[in-house]
């Protein structure tokens, strides 16, 4: 496979561009890509294109060859509403949605939420797992860059209207999986916190219409239950 970039602003078949700053160190300086290399751009709304290096250096460059029509995207639509985590989980969870071909990431912050960001820490936060998402659909072949969302606390969230499905993984009196019918509508994928959702907050979710389900009888770390719930999903109605 050929390296792969975003450029958000692709230029039309044939026509010779200036690398984005981003894209044009990535090449030069981490990969060591040299003048007459193939590479592939995306614009993270759908298109791809193959381009070949024109030159590198001072102003690297490139040339579109041919724009390729393809789609990658999951046949589910999920949001991942993601309790905020510590450390470098939040990470972690944000490169294998986009690697699980989830469709939005909205963090939360709940009741037991370890970690708390607010104001410029909060969007400078947003800011990096936006390009962790970036970062992870150059490797795994998507087009379409989905948005990680302004954090959001619980209740807030659950008080706006929302399209589809809300589901809430809740290990005790939830729904399996396996017994639940395909979704004929976008779901919004709801997980918790390392201590768990509060019994407030289930109340509260079931209150807004939320559907509790469950991933069996064992407890699943925050880092590990979205994604295995993506994968379940995929694999009972999607691309699997």
């Amino acid at each position: 496979m050929h390296a792969r970039f975003f450029c958000p602003d692709l230029p039309a078949e044939g026509h010779e561009f200036s690398l984005p700053p981003e894209v044009a160190h990535h090449a030069d300086r981490v990969l060591r890509l040299r003048a007459g290399e193939r590479v592939t751009l995306f614009d993270g709304a759908g298109r791809e294109a193959e381009a070949t290096l024109l030159q590198m250096g001072r102003d690297p460059r490139a040339r579109i060859d041919a724009i390729v029509l393809c789609d990658r995207e999951a046949p589910l639509s999920i949001t991942l509403v993601q309790a905020l985590a510590t450390g470098d989980k939040m990470d972690w969870i944000v490169q294998k949605a986009v690697e699980m071909g989830v469709t939005a990431v909205q963090p939360v912050a709940a009741e037991r939420s370890v970690l708390r960001l607010d104001g410029a820490r909060a969007e400078k936060r947003v800011e990096h797992w936006q390009q962790v998402a970036v970062a992870a659909c150059e490797q795994s072949g998507r087009n379409r860059v989905l948005q990680v969302a302004p954090i959001r606390s619980l209740p807030h969230w659950l008080a706006e209207a929302t399209q589809g499905d809300r589901w809430v993984l809740s290990p005790e009196g939830g729904e399996r999986l396996s017994r639940i019918p395909a979704p004929t509508a976008p779901v919004a994928l709801m997980v918790g916190p390392e201590g768990g959702w509060s019994e407030r907050e289930l109340a509260a979710a079931k209150v807004a219409g939320c559907r509790p389900v469950a991933l069996g009888p064992r407890i699943l770390r925050t880092e590990t239950a979205g994604i295995a719930a993506m994968g379940a999903m995929l694999a009972l109605w999607g691309d699997y």
